[in-house]
């Protein structure tokens, strides 16, 4: 299928509110939040060899209504910072504050929720990731955790439903247990895009590389996407390495959109959402790790190949069967 194009242009936007502080000459980021928009660069715009992305960061309450206005605001600064995919954290759309609260407002793809959702790509002309949707699961107990991606003319592209489910003993925290509620992913997904070939995942997905090894050299991903709403615990000691260690293991660049801040008085997301270049550099990322905006970065294809030909990681063979992939 033809990626739909009436709203695609080049941007092009000259910034020098401050000096750039990335060591690698090739990164530029915009981060932007609900008082003020923070620039960080020096550099010449983006060379026609990238493309702009945004990722979002929100708190997510159990009001509908409430949260798609803050998604529309956020697609607004996204568009007008030029960015061809706007990425959002994982329960962009609804966090429950009481137990089955999930279950209940959970919808097909085709349902009124989503395609509220498809009309705001459609009219403002962008891609969306739209990370942890509540899926209609195959009975009324449960539901799937699903990644959808949306593209500027309002089709649902791909989707991918969540394979690792948070049951977890958070130390010095609370008990989850997603299983209890949520059906599994069977499926790895990729899909190509005006920004890239992306490999979709969900937030504890992370912690699982062999997936992202997948992604990378089964499925050729350019970018891995990671929405998520990692605990504040668990943030704290993990998150950034994390995602540092699977871009750089995979020569990808990661976006991920990451939820923030207290949605209730039972539960606290850690924020800090970052956009990650393969060579492990954040060259996207808030001010504020529990404020609401967008952080922007340029995706450098011209990187992508410079990394994976001087480290050819793609080459190698050694035990490569007990990763669960092939290598070229």
């Amino acid at each position: 299928m033809p990626f739909c194009l009436h709203n695609y242009r080049f941007f092009v936007k000259l910034n020098s509110n401050r000096p750039l502080l990335c060591p690698i000459s090739h990164a530029r980021f915009t981060s932007l939040t609900v008082q003020s928009r923070a620039t960080i660069s020096s550099e010449p715009a983006m060379a026609s060899n990238s493309v702009r992305v945004a990722a979002a960061q929100m708190t997510s309450i159990n009001d509908l209504a409430a949260n798609f206005a803050t998604c529309s605001r956020l697609v607004k600064e996204a568009v007008a910072e030029g960015a061809k995919l706007v990425c959002f954290p994982e329960s962009f759309s609804f966090i429950a504050e009481k137990d089955g609260e999930s279950v209940n407002i959970a919808e097909p793809l085709d349902g009124p929720i989503m395609q509220q959702y498809c009309s705001l790509a459609r009219e403002s002309g962008i891609w969306l990731s739209l990370g942890g949707f509540q899926e209609r699961g195959s009975d009324d107990a449960h539901l799937r955790n699903t990644h959808v991606i949306i593209d500027d003319c309002g089709s649902i592209r791909s989707s991918y439903s969540k394979i690792h489910l948070f049951d977890v003993d958070v130390p010095g925290g609370r008990v989850y247990k997603e299983s209890s509620f949520t059906e599994p992913g069977k499926d790895i997904v990729s899909v190509d895009s005006p920004v890239g070939r992306l490999g979709l995942s969900v937030c504890y997905d992370l912690r699982f590389p062999e997936l992202y090894q997948q992604l990378r050299f089964q499925h050729k991903a350019q970018i891995l996407l990671v929405p998520s709403a990692f605990t504040k615990i668990t943030g704290q000691a993990h998150w950034e390495i994390l995602l540092r260690a699977r871009a750089i293991e995979t020569q990808c660049y990661v976006i991920a959109a990451a939820q923030a801040g207290k949605h209730n008085d039972k539960r606290e997301s850690y924020g800090d959402t970052l956009i990650i270049d393969p060579w492990g550099t954040v060259v996207g990322r808030l001010p504020d790790r529990i404020s609401t905006g967008i952080a922007v970065a340029d995706i450098d294809f011209s990187l992508i190949d410079s990394v994976r030909s001087k480290i050819p990681i793609a080459k190698v063979t050694l035990s490569c069967s007990i990763l669960g992939y092939e290598t070229d």
